[in-house]
């Protein structure tokens, strides 16, 4: 076959480091814009980023060209030192170590759009930790707690 036919739509989450809260309505917009932007660098265009105080989720169209985690590696090292030149509150920024990344069904595309949209309402009711866990259980996901949160 001449052509590679490849269509993943993937739903990438990280927290900041320790969960700190450092991704506030002032700098958010701009962070998310700024992320978007890398992910149309390395191909693989977001659909939708949202999140709130301490993490953000990813909605993109993975690119055949990359592999995975060679993208998120990118996203968070960049995005990580353009936060640290956006001012003191920003100088001791990290992201965690690990992240979580789920393909998405074409079918379930505006669904997960609308929560992302809706992150900062919908962690009113349910912290990031308890939403994950939960998340790993209803959907039949290996892990060890000890190793998912830096």
């Amino acid at each position: 076959m001449p052509q590679s036919l490849v269509k993943n739509y993937i739903l990438i989450n990280f927290s900041t480091k320790h969960r700190n809260d450092f991704i506030d309505e002032k700098i958010e917009t701009e962070l998310f814009a700024y992320i978007s932007a890398l992910c149309k660098d390395l191909e693989s265009p977001a659909l939708q980023i949202g999140g709130t105080d301490n993490h953000i989720h990813i909605l993109c169209l993975l690119s055949r060209k990359i592999a995975m985690m060679k993208f998120v590696q990118e996203i968070k090292a960049v995005s990580s030192k353009w936060m640290k030149t956006k001012g003191r509150k920003y100088e001791d920024f990290f992201w965690q170590e690990g992240y979580g990344a789920f393909s998405i069904s074409p079918n379930n595309i505006f669904p997960v759009i609308q929560y992302i949209k809706n992150q900062r309402e919908h962690h009113k009711e349910y912290d990031f930790k308890y939403e994950m866990i939960n998340y790993y259980k209803k959907y039949k996901v290996n892990y060890d707690e000890k190793y998912i949160w830096d």
